[in-house]
């Protein structure tokens, strides 16, 4: 399928698109998998959407304590491993940024999160059978930093949640999760170096 997408859904395409032609990637993985993202929208402009095609956009904020030196991940129910916040984009939400706030927030029980604007990482994975109709997440990353001490709540879609130190993460992680928190931890310390 290619053209235009639902009317419900072309102010997310359209965030989308935008956003990933504006952004820098930082090395040759990122730019091929901006290409593959741009390419997948091409294809089929309902692939914002959980409804869409069985690869689909979805969004996902990384939380990192202010100092860089603790991580809060949630304990995904269904996925049964260690992740950073995140999952499909919703009619309701006004950009891909809106939409890996609200998952953040929705998930951590944090009130007053506010990822930083533009993304940090992409990232392509194919799903288990256990996610029904959905076979692979083109998640769009952004990075969220909060103040040390904040308590999280974990959801519903959440077996647990806690705060981990970068460099002790637990056994179950995800395996993607420590290249994503070298990446916003480097985000981080080039922001204190810019003051």
């Amino acid at each position: 399928m290619s053209g235009t997408p639902p009317p419900a859904l072309r102010h997310l395409y359209d965030d989308v698109l935008a956003v990933l032609l504006r952004w820098s990637a930082p090395n040759q993985t990122q730019e091929q998998l901006r290409r593959s993202f741009m390419a997948t929208l091409a294809q089929d402009p309902s692939a914002v959407a959980k409804s869409g095609p069985p690869a689909h956009i979805t969004a996902s904020c990384l939380v990192l304590s202010a100092d860089g030196s603790r991580v809060l991940l949630h304990l995904h129910g269904k996925a049964g491993i260690w992740l950073q916040f995140g999952g499909h984009l919703e009619t309701t939400d006004a950009s891909v940024w809106d939409a890996a706030r609200r998952e953040a927030t929705e998930e951590s029980g944090l009130s007053g999160l506010d990822p930083w604007p533009d993304p940090i990482d992409l990232d392509r994975h194919a799903l288990g059978n256990r996610f029904g109709t959905c076979s692979e997440h083109l998640d769009v990353r952004f990075l969220a930093v909060v103040p040390a001490g904040s308590a999280p709540l974990a959801s519903d879609e959440s077996t647990d949640i806690g705060w981990f130190p970068v460099d002790a993460l637990p056994p179950n992680v995800a395996p993607d999760v420590p290249r994503l928190i070298a990446v916003c931890r480097d985000h981080l310390a080039a922001a204190a170096r810019r003051g």
